[in-house]
C-alpha cells in the first residue's frame, strides 16, 4: 500500500526485536530478586505451560532478564519456598539453588547422565512398573514395592569362626602376655596417629589359618603367624588343619598327621602356645622350596621333648590322635575353595590376596578397615565393655554357616512370572506344550503344591522349588536335604519338580508319582514322614524289585485317597514339569537345581546342595528381599496361598534387575505456591518425578527441556520444586542454551529419512560478540564439519542472513582403568593398541598413573584391545578384565561398542614371572625391539610412523580457535617453512578447529610440501573440567602432552599460532636439554619499564622460584621419550588436580603449572634469543630473536592484527600469500560443494 514507507517500516521492526532483546546490564540492586521473580513468573502461567516458560527464562536469560524485574514476587510463594528448603536441607543436605532430579527415588545426576542413560534407567523401573501392574499391584503400593531396596549392600561374606575345630594360639583376653594392655572398647575412640593399632585386650581382630600342613606355601603362613606374635600385633591366631580322614593312618608316613599328634601330646605336657611354638620350629627346618617331612617333626620333638616315646606318639595306636578329622570336616562344610584359605573376622581373602608376600599387608590394611568398624560401634552405642567382641561379630547380618559361590555370587537367573492365572491344568500335557514360557511358568506356579514346617495358614517370605530326577539317588539326596532344612525353617515352603533323565514310563517313575501323589492328597505332617522314607536308598532298592509303593505308606496318612489318586495320576504331569525344565529353567534332561522364589540356581553337581546350603539360601533370599516384600504384600491382606505367591513373583521380578543405589524419599513438604504439579494418567502405571531447581541455573537450562521430552514420553506424575537464591549479586546465567534432545523421530521432507537433530536460536541479540560451543556426552568426540562465519566469533550485525553450524558426531571413546594386580597400582607407562580383526593397530595409547586411566577413539563396531608390541608386552600379559565383552582371563581384550553410551572397563595386567624385577619405565636390554628407542614397534598395517621414526622429521605442534588466530596459525606455519630444510609435520589439536581451516589445510599441505595431522583428546571426565574455552585450550597445551600423540612420536616442539620463526626450529628440536623433559624460554628482563607488570618478580613467584626463571609457554620442546619416562604428565595432572579448583589458582594454566612444577618436573631454559617479545625485551636484542611472539601488551593492549604488521615486516608478506592461496583455493571451489581435492590424502589421529 505504501512503498515508500518499506525501508521506514523495516527500521521500525528492527527497533522492536532491538528493544525487546535489550541486553543493557541489570543494576545490582535489580538483580537481587531475579530467582524469586523468575519463579513468579513461572507459577503465575497454567500448568500445562509452566515448564516452556521456565525453558524459554532459562535457555533465553540474557534477552529475559530485563522483563523478570518487573514481575512482583508473591509472599506466599517466597515462605513456602523457604519452608521447603529447610525440609530439603535437613533430608538431602540440599542449599538454595542446587538442582535433583529423582526418578521413582532414583537420583538423576545431571552432570553424570546423559539422554542415553536415562532412557536406560526409564526402561528398566518401566518393566518393573508394568510387571508389578501386571500382577495387580495397584498405584498407591506399586510405588512402595518400586522404593523397596533389595540388593545385599554388603557381598563380603563372613563365616561363623565360634567352632571348636579352630586351633586358637592365642587369647588375647586371656592371655598374661596382653595382661597391661586396656581391655575398654573406649580406647578405639581416643586418637591415634593414622596407621597405628591399638592395643585393646579384646578379641577384635581374628585370623584363621586353613592349611594342608605339607603344602609348600604352609611354610609362608607359619612365618607370618610368627611374626604377627612375636611382634605383638593385637591379632587372634587360628588354625584349622586339613589331614588325611583314614580310620588308622601311621604318623610315621604321614607328615601332617605326625604334626597333628605331637602338636597334641606338647600342648597336654605345656600348654597351646608352647605347642604352637614348637610347630614354627618345625617349619624353620624346611629349607625354601621343599615342604614339611615326618623327619622334619621328630627332630623338634626330640631336641625339645628327649624322654618322649616317639613311636607312641606318631604310631597307629596314638593317644594324641583325637580331633584329627575334624578340621577337614568343618573345611568341608564351609565351602571354602581350594587350600590354602584364611579368614579375617570370618570373611575370607581371595587368591590374590593369600599370596605369602602380599598377606601381611593386606590382613594389616584389614585390621585398620575393622578399626573403623568397631569405632562406629562403639561411637553408636552399639557395642560396650559387657559385650564380647567375637559375639558382636558373629551375629552381623554378613555372617552365614557356609559360603557357597552359587548362593553368594553375583551371577543371578530368573524365571519371569505373570500373575493373570491361565485356564489350563498341569496334567494337559498337550495343552501345556503350545503354551508360551510365561504361561508355562503361570500354570506350574498355580498348580504348585508346598510342604512347609508346620500346618500353619500363614504367609510365607521364601518359596523354594527343589527340581531333579527323584528316582536317581543324587536326585533323592537333593530332596533328603531340603527335608532336613525345613525343619528348622519359618520362613520357606518347597514344591518339587520332577525332571527325569530318561524317557518317561510308568516302570522308571515310580518315586516321582508317590512323591507328586502325595503333595496332592496328604497333610503337612504325614507328607514329610512319606517323602523321608521315599528318600531312604532301601526304599529305592525294594522299589525296583516290584515292591508296590503302597507298602511304604505310614500311619496316619490318607491310605485310600493316595491310592486312588497314584493309580490315575497318569504320566502326563511328570511330561509337563520335564517340559518347563528343559524350555524354562534350560535344564538337560536329568539335571538339578534349586529355585528360590524365582531365582535359578543349577544345574547343581551330585553332593553340591547340602542342608547347610539351604540355610544359607534361606537367609540370602529372606534378608535381601523377601522380608520386606513380604511386609507389604501382609499390609494389603491377601490370603496366604496367593500371598506367598505373589510375594515370590514380585521377589523374582525386583531382583532380576541389575543393582541401583539406594532409593531417597524427596517429598515435599508444601506444595501449593512454589510447585508446578502435572498429574498422571488415571489407572496406569506411572513414573513418579521429583523436580528440584532454581530456574536461574545452568541446570535448569537441561532440565527444562528433558522434563517437556518425558512428559511427551511416559505417564509422569511430576512434581518441579523451584528452589530459588535470594539476594543475587551476579548475573546467575550468561549464555544462551538449547538442548538437543526430541521425543521421536521426525521426518525430512522427502518422508522417508529422519531429519537432523536441530538447534535453533532466534531473537539473538546483533551487537554482543558471540560463542558458540558444543555440549556433549562424555563418550563423544564432536567436530564442527561446516559454518558460515567464524563460530568464535559471531557478531550477527556484521553478518548478512542465517548463521549455519552443522556438527558431526566423529568418534565414540573407549574409556578405562588398568591395575597392575600384584601391586595393585596403576602400570605407569603400560601401553596398549586399539584394532580391529583387518587392522590390529588403529591406535595406541599409554596408561596415565591418575587413576590407571587411558582411552582410545573409536567407532561402533568390534575391537580388540591389546598390549602392544615392545617392552609393555614383554613385561606384563593381560590378567583380567571386567566391562569386556570376550571372556575375563582372555589375553586379547574384545570390546563392543553398540550404543551411544559410555564404555568404560577395567584390565587388570600382571608382571611375567621371570619379569618380576623389571621396570617399564627403564630402557632394559637393548635390543631392536622391547625398549623405549624402539617403541615404535607398529604392525605392518601401520608403516607410516616406522617410517617417520627413521627418518629426519620436525614434529610441531600448535592450537588455535576461531578465524583470526587460524590466520595467525598459517602465518607461523609459512614461516617455519621457509628457515628449515628438514620435512615438517605439523600437528593440530582438531577439537577446536574451524571447518574452514580443516578445509584449506590439505591445500596448504600440497602447496609447501609438508605433512600435518589433527590430534584429538577428550578432558577426562574425573580431572577437574574447565569451562571457559581459552582455558580449555590452555589446558591441552600442557596436560596431555604424553598422550596426544602418538607413541612412536619421540620430539616435539609447541610454537604458539601467534609466533613467527625466523630460525631453523631443527636445531631447537636437536638442542641438548641436559636431562630435563621439556625445554622453555624465560620471560625477558631488558625492557626495564614494564617492571611494573613483571608479576614473578615479588610474591609466591620470587620465592617459590628461588634463583630459578619464570618461563613463557609460546614456545617449547619436549622430549615426550624421556616426559614419558619420568611420567611428567601424571606429575603435571596431579598438581594440576590440587592446585585447579581454587579460582586464584593457575591464572595463566599453561605457564603457570609447569614453572610451579619446575623442582619436580625439571625445566631446562633456552637461550633468550630463542625467544623475543616486545612487551618484555628492548628494541636491542630483536636482531638476535630467532622467534617473535605477539605477545599482549597490558601497557597499551594493542591489537594483535595491528602489532603484527608493526612488528614483523615479513608478516604483511606471508599474510598476502596466504590470503591469495586461499583466494585461489575458493575461486577453485566455487562450484563444487567442498574445498577437498579428490586423492589429497592425510593422517588424522
Amino acid at each position: 500500500m505504501h512503498p515508500n514507507l518499506k525501508n521506514n517500516l523495516k527500521e521500525f521492526k528492527k527497533h522492536l526485536i532491538e528493544t525487546t532483546n535489550n541486553m543493557e546490564p541489570l543494576k545490582v540492586w535489580e538483580l537481587q530478586d531475579l530467582s524469586f521473580q523468575a519463579a513468579a513468573r513461572i507459577m503465575s502461567t497454567p500448568v500445562y505451560d509452566a515448564l516452556k516458560v521456565m525453558k524459554d527464562i532459562a535457555q533465553n536469560f540474557p534477552i529475559r532478564a530485563r522483563s523478570l524485574t518487573r514481575v512482583p514476587v508473591d509472599k506466599q510463594m517466597r515462605n513456602e519456598i523457604e519452608e521447603n528448603q529447610k525440609h530439603f536441607y535437613e533430608i538431602l543436605g540440599l542449599q538454595p539453588g542446587e538442582a535433583r532430579l529423582f526418578l521413582n527415588g532414583l537420583h538423576i545426576d545431571m552432570d553424570f547422565h546423559d539422554p542415553f542413560s536415562i532412557l536406560e534407567t526409564l526402561k528398566l523401573e518401566g518393566k518393573v512398573m508394568h510387571g508389578l501392574h501386571e500382577l495387580g499391584i495397584k498405584e498407591e503400593i506399586l510405588s512402595k514395592f518400586m522404593r523397596l531396596h533389595i540388593h545385599s549392600a554388603d557381598d563380603s561374606y563372613a563365616l561363623d569362626i565360634r567352632h571348636s575345630s579352630i586351633i586358637w594360639v592365642n587369647n588375647i583376653e586371656k592371655d598374661h602376655s596382653y595382661s597391661t594392655w586396656p581391655a575398654s572398647y573406649q580406647e578405639l575412640l581416643k586418637p591415634a596417629f593414622p596407621g597405628v593399632i591399638q592395643q585393646i585386650r579384646r578379641n577384635l581382630y581374628n585370623l584363621v589359618l586353613f592349611i594342608d600342613p605339607i603344602q609348600e606355601d604352609t611354610n609362608d603362613y607359619m612365618k607370618l603367624a610368627e611374626l604377627f606374635s612375636h611382634h605383638n600385633v593385637p591379632l587372634r591366631i587360628g588354625f584349622v588343619f586339613i589331614l588325611s580322614t583314614q580310620e588308622e593312618i601311621d604318623g610315621n608316613e604321614d607328615a601332617g598327621v605326625a604334626l597333628w599328634r605331637t602338636f597334641n601330646y606338647i600342648a597336654k605336657e605345656t600348654d597351646t602356645s608352647q605347642a604352637f611354638t614348637s610347630i614354627i620350629n618345625m617349619y624353620h627346618e624346611v629349607k625354601d622350596g621343599n615342604v614339611l617331612t615326618v623327619n622334619h617333626v621328630k627332630n623338634v620333638l626330640r631336641h625339645e621333648f628327649p624322654h618322649a616315646d616317639v613311636q607312641s606318639i606318631l604310631g597307629v595306636h596314638s593317644e594324641y590322635d583325637e580331633g584329627r578329622k575334624a578340621g577337614a570336616t568343618f573345611y568341608k562344610k564351609t565351602g571354602l575353595g581350594p587350600l590354602p584359605q584364611a579368614l579375617f573376622n570370618g570373611v575370607p581373602f581371595n587368591r590374590e590376596e593369600m599370596d605369602g608376600t602380599e598377606l601381611e599387608t593386606v590382613i594389616l590394611q584389614r585390621i585398620i578397615d575393622a578399626t573403623g568398624f568397631f569405632q562406629r560401634a562403639v561411637f553408636m552405642g552399639l557395642l560396650n565393655d559387657h559385650i564380647n567382641a567375637i559375639d558382636f561379630l558373629m551375629e552381623q547380618q554378613n555372617v552365614v554357616s557356609r559360603i557357597n559361590p552359587i548362593i553368594l555370587g553375583a551371577e543371578r537367573k530368573y524365571i519371569h512370572f505373570r500373575s493373570t492365572s491361565v485356564p489350563f491344568d498341569v496334567q494337559d500335557f498337550s495343552t501345556f506344550s503350545f503354551l508360551d514360557s510365561q504361561d508355562k511358568s503361570a500354570v506350574i506356579s498355580d498348580d504348585m503344591k508346598y510342604l512347609t514346617k508346620k500346618d500353619e495358614d500363614i504367609l510365607y517370605a521364601v518359596t523354594m522349588w527343589i527340581i531333579a530326577d527323584f528316582n536317581k539317588p543324587a536326585g533323592r539326596r537333593l530332596l533328603s536335604n531340603a527335608l532336613k532344612y525345613l525343619k528348622t525353617s519359618r520362613h520357606t515352603r518347597l514344591g518339587i519338580l520332577n525332571n527325569p533323565s530318561s524317557k518317561i514310563k510308568e516302570d522308571n517313575t515310580a518315586i516321582a508319582r508317590g512323591i507328586l501323589t502325595a503333595f496332592l492328597t496328604q497333610n503337612n505332617s504325614s507328607l514329610k514322614s512319606f517323602l523321608s522314607k521315599l528318600t531312604k536308598e532301601e526304599t529305592a532298592k525294594s522299589l525296583a524289585t516290584g515292591t508296590k509303593i503302597v507298602k511304604f505308606l505310614i500311619p496316619g496318612m490318607d491310605d485310600d485317597t493316595f491310592e486312588k489318586k497314584y493309580n490315575t495320576l497318569g504320566l502326563d504331569i511328570i511330561k509337563t514339569h520335564q517340559m518347563f525344565c528343559q524350555e524354562v529353567l534350560k535344564l538337560l534332561p536329568g539335571q538339578m537345581a534349586v529355585m528360590s522364589n524365582g531365582r535359578i540356581l543349577g544345574p547343581l553337581d551330585e553332593n553340591e546342595f547340602y542342608a547347610e546350603d539351604f540355610h544359607l539360601l534361606e537367609k540370602k533370599t529372606y534378608s535381601t528381599s523377601a522380608e520386606k516384600i513380604k511386609t507389604i504384600v501382609k499390609e494389603m491382606g491377601i490370603s496366604t496361598k496367593s500371598g506367598s505367591d505373589l510375594i515370590m513373583k514380585i521377589d523374582a521380578l525386583l531382583s532380576s534387575l541389575p543393582k541401583t543405589e539406594m532409593r531417597q524419599d524427596a517429598e515435599l513438604l508444601k506444595e501449593q505456591h512454589s510447585v508446578v504439579k502435572i498429574d498422571p494418567q488415571q489407572n496406569q502405571p506411572f513414573y513418579d518425578v521429583i523436580a528440584i531447581v532454581d530456574p536461574l541455573t545452568r541446570e535448569a537450562q537441561k532440565m527444562a527441556h528433558l522434563l517437556i521430552v518425558l512428559k511427551d514420553i511416559i505417564n509422569m506424575k511430576l512434581r518441579l520444586f523451584l528452589n530459588c537464591r535470594s539476594n543475587l549479586s551476579e548475573v546467575p546465567l550468561k549464555s544462551f542454551y538449547r538442548f538437543v534432545l526430541e521425543p521421536e523421530l521426525t521426518y525430512g521432507i522427502n518422508k522417508h529419512l529422519p531429519s537432523e537433530p536441530l538447534a535453533k536460536f532466534l531473537e539473538l541479540p546483533e551487537s554482543p560478540l558471540l560463542t558458540l560451543n558444543m555440549i556433549t556426552p562424555e563418550s563423544w568426540l564432536v567436530e564442527a564439519v561446516n559454518s558460515s562465519c567464524d563460530l568464535d566469533n559471531i557478531h550477527l550485525q556484521d553478518i548478512k542472513g542465517t548463521v549455519t553450524a552443522e556438527y558431526e558426531l566423529e568418534y565414540i571413546l573407549l574409556e578405562g582403568h588398568c591395575f597392575d594386580m600384584t601391586t595393585g597400582q596403576p602400570p605407569r607407562g603400560l601401553q596398549f593398541t586399539l584394532g580391529t580383526k583387518n587392522n590390529p593397530v588403529r591406535v595406541d595409547t599409554i596408561v596415565m598413573a591418575n587413576l590407571g586411566y587411558f582411552q582410545l577413539k573409536a567407532n561402533p563396531g568390534a575391537w580388540t584391545l591389546r598390549l602392544r608390541e615392545g617392552r609393555s608386552k614383554e613385561i606384563y600379559h593381560v590378567f583380567s578384565h571386567e566391562g569386556t565383552d570376550s571372556v575375563a582371563d582372555l589375553a586379547d581384550v574384545i570390546v563392543v561398542l553398540n550404543n551411544f553410551r559410555s564404555k568404560i572397563i577395567k584390565v587388570q595386567v600382571q608382571k611375567k614371572s621371570d619379569k618380576m624385577n623389571e621396570d617399564l619405565l627403564t630402557d632394559g636390554v637393548t635390543e631392536e625391539k622391547g625398549n623405549w628407542d624402539s617403541v615404535t614397534s607398529f604392525s605392518e598395517e601401520m608403516p607410516v610412523e616406522e617410517m617417520e621414526k627413521k627418518s629426519d622429521i620436525l614434529n610441531i605442534f600448535s592450537v588455535a580457535s576461531g578465524h583470526l588466530y587460524e590466520r595467525f596459525l598459517r602465518i607461523m606455519m609459512l614461516s617455519v617453512l621457509r628457515h628449515t630444510k628438514t620435512p615438517v609435520k605439523f600437528w593440530f589439536l582438531k577439537n577446536y578447529l574451524s571447518p574452514t581451516f580443516k578445509d584449506v589445510i590439505p591445500h596448504m599441505a600440497k602447496k609447501y610440501g609438508f605433512k600435518y595431522e589433527l590430534v584429538q583428546y577428550k578432558w577426562p571426565r574425573w580431572l577437574y573440567q574447565q569451562t571457559e574455552k581459552q582455558r580449555i585450550i590452555w589446558g591441552y597445551k600442557i596436560l596431555f602432552l604424553d598422550v596426544l600423540f602418538p607413541l612412536a612420536v619421540d620430539k616435539i616442539i609447541f610454537v604458539d599460532a601467534d609466533q613467527i620463526v625466523r630460525s631453523d626450529l631443527k636445531e631447537l628440536r636437536d638442542l641438548d636439554l641436559n636431562g630435563a623433559p621439556y625445554g622453555y624460554t624465560p620471560f625477558c628482563d631488558s625492557r626495564t619499564e614494564m617492571d611494573g607488570y613483571r608479576f614473578w618478580k615479588s610474591g609466591y613467584w620470587a620465592s617459590h622460584l628461588g634463583k630459578r626463571k619464570y618461563h613463557i609457554s609460546a614456545l617449547y620442546v619436549v622430549d615426550l621419550k624421556k616426559f614419558r619416562k619420568i611420567a611428567a604428565g601424571d606429575r603435571l595432572r596431579g598438581q594440576y588436580q590440587a592446585l585447579s579448583q581454587d579460582p586464584n589458582s593457575l591464572s595463566n594454566l599453561d605457564q603457570d603449572l609447569p614453572n610451579n612444577m619446575i623442582h619436580q618436573v625439571a625445566i631446562k631454559s633456552l637461550p633468550q634469543e630463542w625467544l623475543w617479545c616486545e612487551t618484555w625485551c628492548d628494541d636491542k636484542s630483536k636482531k638476535k630473536a630467532k622467534t617473535i611472539d605477539l605477545c599482549n601488551n597490558p601497557q597499551t593492549k594493542e591489537p594483535k592484527l595491528q602489532a603484527a604488521a608493526r612488528i614483523v615486516p615479513e608478516w604483511i608478506e606471508y599474510d598476502s600469500e596466504i590470503r591469495k592461496l586461499i583466494a585461489k583455493i575458493e575461486e577453485e571451489n566455487k562450484n563444487r560443494t567442498s574445498f577437498f581435492q579428490k586423492g589429497l590424502k592425510h593422517d588424522e589421529l
